[in-house]
């Protein structure tokens, strides 16, 4: 009896909720890079999955105007990548700023900046 206490109240005390977030660990174009061609679209790839109709993605360039084309959609393949098009990028410093949910509906957000230089 004593030892069905002790597993019930490890079971229920001892284990820590997994706070799972999404976290950015990869995007293209690269975090803090210079590319010589505009991309056409921009993937971020997470810790986990995301829901994309719960994400959000700009990139601006210093202007402020915004050069997402489309919403944000997940890879067919990979649930963890989140992937938007991109309108005709000129050379110049662009900003992504993100919002991701995950599909354990934790939020995370971020921004990095990269360049389109010919």
């Amino acid at each position: 009896m004593s030892r069905l206490i002790l597993v019930l109240a490890l079971s229920l005390f001892g284990a820590a909720s997994a706070d799972a977030h999404a976290l950015l660990q990869k995007a293209f174009p690269p975090v803090g890079s210079t590319v010589p061609s505009a991309p056409s679209e921009l993937w971020l790839r997470f810790s986990e999955g995301v829901e994309p109709a719960f994400c959000t993605v700009a990139v601006r360039n210093a202007a402020g105007a915004d050069f997402v084309a489309g919403s944000p959609r997940t890879a067919p393949d990979n649930a963890r990548q989140l992937l938007v098009g991109l309108n005709r990028l000129p050379p110049g410093a662009y900003r992504v700023d993100w919002h991701a949910t995950s599909v354990d509906t934790h939020k995370t957000e971020g921004s990095y900046t990269f360049t389109v230089a010919p």
